[in-house]
């Protein structure tokens, strides 16, 4: 007997039991066919539910909440390429306040309030592009040094100085436009350059130094007032003259707020571009960063290209050459929602929240505390002594509580030490972190009854 067939009644539009259960969807080449909007979104957004949730993420500095307002904001603005300057004057004059914003937070010369062009910079995808725009200057401006001659530029290889905790993006850097890294190794209970080191390494060939504020590993700052002091030293006794940058990705939002007093930006005359990222502590979606300049001798001109097929004579440095606007958009949201006492707010909490869980993880005696969050909010910690099992093994153990909390070994030459860190940020409150130290301290009972010996080994990965 012949089963009956079933007519699909028009009425019902089966979630799971229709095209998406009985035809997978090919993943590696286009399908053949189209589907209705609704089962694309369903199958795309149950495949994302295997991902770890962004807001456990501990190991990213990236931000992962913003205001309801922001990001309305943002995708209403998803559309425009902010390339398209003549197309779009009201995004391309907020990028430019931006700008601006950030040179005024970093000290800028030569500001004026009623000229935006007289903030040097530009927004960038991160701080991985304004990093190259940053090392692209100062490489050409020792080219313009050294001159074309017979022992010019031609004839010998650029450095660039820096420590082995930089952030892989300078690798790429030197690696992508041939310039030689000179890299300054740390060293057990050391994790930051020293200005010794610096003076030691750099030479007539040395394009510049990078000098971080809040290092990736362990959130601290290198100390770059006695950096640039010992080499405006150098230069006034008629040694090389070598110019500093600042990779302030993680605490150039940050370090203004909570710690004023400390001077590292511009004010300091050594220190001739600074690169920050937004989208980590400036409290935006990714992905927005910028780099800015001194003033604009700083910046040479040959890096400057200028197109007029967009509709108008258009300046351009980046790298990228289109991008979407609505991240500018989210920053600027940020900029006038907060102001600096909004900003110092949010940054007092976030501190006050990591140097509470960090006093938390010292009272269990299982942890040797290496920055506490007092001078960014990100807490680096070890484990004490030989307890039988590693950092790798907590990381992996917290992660079945969710929580995402990455394990790493230091660089060169502290490779021998394992730590765990937690970055804190907006949408990470103190009763997320009560709820982290309870699941931490469930986890170290687990992992002293069992003595596992270290199941992990050092090949796990590392977010930025």
């Amino acid at each position: 007997m012949t089963a009956p067939r079933h007519t699909p009644s028009p009425t019902i539009s089966p979630a799971y039991t229709g095209r998406l259960s009985t035809s997978p969807v090919p993943t590696l080449r286009l399908p053949d066919e189209c589907m209705d909007p609704e089962a694309a979104y369903r199958f795309i957004h149950d495949e994302l539910m295997l991902d770890g949730s962004s807001r456990l993420n501990l190991a990213t500095f990236v931000t992962t909440w913003m205001d309801p307002e922001a990001e309305k904001l943002m995708a209403e603005t998803f559309d425009k390429n902010m390339i398209d300057k003549d197309e779009y004057p009201a995004t391309a004059a907020i990028e430019q306040r931006c700008v601006c914003m950030v040179a005024d937070l970093f000290h800028a010369e030569n500001l004026r309030d009623d000229d935006p062009s007289s903030a040097v910079g530009v927004s960038t995808v991160g701080s991985s592009e304004a990093v190259m725009l940053a090392g692209l200057a100062m490489s050409w401006r020792w080219r313009a040094k050294v001159g074309d001659g017979k022992d010019g530029w031609r004839t010998r290889k650029p450095n660039l100085v820096m420590g082995s905790n930089v952030q892989v993006v300078w690798e790429k850097f030197c690696r992508y436009f041939d310039i030689e890294p000179i890299y300054l190794p740390m060293e057990e209970g050391r994790y930051v350059i020293t200005t010794e080191q610096v003076l030691g390494a750099i030479n007539e060939d040395t394009i510049g130094v990078v000098a971080i504020l809040g290092t990736t590993y362990t959130g601290e700052l290198e100390p770059i007032a006695e950096i640039c002091a010992a080499l405006d030293q150098v230069a006034a006794d008629g040694g090389v003259d070598v110019p500093v940058h600042v990779d302030a990705a993680s605490g150039g939002f940050v370090v203004p707020f909570l710690h004023p007093e400390i001077v590292w930006d511009f004010r300091l005359p050594r220190v001739v571009s600074i690169n920050v990222s937004g989208h980590k502590y400036g409290l935006t979606y990714p992905g927005i960063g910028f780099v800015v300049w001194r003033s604009a001798e700083h910046l040479p001109e040959e890096l400057v290209f200028r197109v007029n097929y967009l509709g108008g004579d258009m300046p351009t440095f980046t790298l990228n050459f289109s991008k979407g606007g609505n991240q500018v958009v989210g920053q600027y949201y940020n900029f006038i929602r907060l102001g600096r006492s909004g900003y110092a707010q949010v940054m007092t909490a976030l501190s006050s929240t990591a140097r509470w869980l960090s006093d938390q993880l010292r009272d269990s005696e299982h942890f040797e505390l290496i920055s506490d969050g007092s001078v960014i909010p990100v807490v680096s910690f070890r484990l004490k002594g030989d307890r039988g099992y590693t950092e790798f093994d907590v990381s992996h153990a917290l992660r079945s509580f969710g929580w995402q909390v990455p394990a790493y070994t230091m660089p060169d030459n502290a490779t021998n030490v394992a730590v765990l860190r937690v970055v804190v940020r907006e949408g990470f409150s103190t009763d997320l972190a009560r709820a982290l130290k309870d699941d931490a301290l469930t986890v170290l009972k687990t992992l002293d009854e069992l003595k596992p010996n270290g199941h992990f080994d050092t090949l796990q990965p590392f977010s930025h």
